[in-house]
């Protein structure tokens, strides 16, 4: 009975053996392969940076304003009984836009007309009789100081009628109506925006110390988000005559035409005072570029010598750099980086500092393609 346990016992030592020895065998070839498994390279876009003639500016934000704008309330509370306008169309000056009630001021009216009527008559018959002696002037001067009353108040009443017709104060275009037919409007209640597009000011500051370099008539550009690939020219058409005692900076105003009424009031924009000269500046795609609280970096392209057997590639090396102005698509480098250096401009969020890249321009733009590189 001893020797049949002590067999199964040797068995079961035996499988279990050769059990352990095909894993260890398995997870030594997996080690191995583990270690000899290399991440696929990533494909990224390239360009190289070079430098461009820029002409000198001043950069700033600013923010887009109407030449004339308003939203429109009422002076006299009352009932909307008449809405003449659509929500978005362009009105000229004086326009209808609404109508209050003003049955009782039109009753009030007629009554205090029939008084400067009678008055008229009464005047009319005192002068008569004075010019014949037959009444004092005292008399005649009483009927003069009734007329000019009736007047004053049929005056009073016509402009109480006139506050409640609600016209444009200038040409524009109105926003979206903001009330409905028979809605009581309290005092100051909102009833559209009417905003100038026309042209429009972009209003910014800049430090103190540009102020020297600063006259009006200089032109000035503008680039919004709104139309990142686009640029829109103006003219620099004040310069505040006091400085803000807090940020010591100067404010300013430029105008821009804007017949296709695309800029918009409120707007976030990006300013440029143009200032005359040229200055050359290392510039980059602006897709080359990653924000952090810390900075802005980008990934350098680097070659990868063929070390322990591995194939000679290209990798990345992540770079902070310090940015300047930028013009349409392209973004000037004023520290971290020297011309010729070749920088990753698409695919770089899947991107860490020494990765294995390959390159794909394909399917990108060139550097050459955004403009204006230089304002020659």
């Amino acid at each position: 009975m001893i020797r049949k346990f002590a067999i199964a016992i040797a068995i079961v030592l035996v499988v279990v053996g050769a059990i352990a020895g095909v894993k260890t065998l398995q997870i030594r070839k997996l080690i191995a392969n583990g270690k000899a498994f290399t991440v696929p390279p990533e494909t990224v876009s390239t360009a190289v940076a070079r430098e461009v003639k820029w002409q000198a500016t001043l950069s700033a934000i600013g923010t887009i304003v109407a030449a004339q704008g308003v939203t429109l309330t009422p002076d006299i509370p009352g009932t909307v009984r008449e809405i003449v306008f659509e929500s978005g169309t362009v009105v000229a000056r004086s326009n209808l836009l609404v109508r209050l009630d003003t049955s009782s001021e039109d009753a009030q009216l007629r009554a205090i007309q029939a008084q400067v009527e009678l008055a008229q008559i009464n005047l009319d018959r005192m002068a008569t009789l004075r010019t014949n002696n037959m009444v004092a002037q005292s008399e005649l001067d009483t009927a003069v100081a009734t007329l000019k009353q009736s007047q004053a108040n049929a005056d009073v009443i016509s402009a109480t009628i006139a506050k409640k017709t609600i016209r444009a104060p200038f040409a524009g275009r109105l926003g979206i109506r903001l009330v409905n037919l028979g809605q009581y409007l309290d005092l100051g209640k909102p009833i559209v925006s009417l905003q100038s597009l026309a042209p429009v000011y972009a209003d910014f500051s800049l430090p103190q110390q540009e102020l020297a370099r600063l006259q009006t008539g200089m032109q000035v550009r503008v680039t919004t988000d709104t139309y990142p690939n686009e640029q829109f020219d103006g003219t620099l058409t004040a310069i505040n005559p006091d400085l803000d005692q807090g940020t010591r900076s100067v404010s300013l105003q430029a105008t821009f035409a804007n017949a296709d009424e695309r800029l918009r009031p409120g707007m976030f924009a990006r300013v440029e005072v143009l200032l005359p000269g040229e200055q050359t500046v290392l510039v980059i795609p602006k897709t080359s570029v990653l924000s952090a609280p810390f900075g802005d970096s980008i990934y350098l392209v680097e070659e990868q010598a063929r070390t322990n057997g591995a194939p000679a590639g290209l990798t990345v090396r992540q770079q902070i750099i310090r940015t300047g102005p930028e013009r349409v698509g392209l973004l000037s480098v004023e520290s971290g980086l020297k011309a010729g250096e070749r920088v990753v401009s698409a695919g770089l969020f899947k991107l860490r500092n020494g990765m294995a890249v390959v390159e794909n321009n394909t399917l990108t733009p060139k550097i050459e393609a955004a403009l204006p590189l230089s304002d020659n």
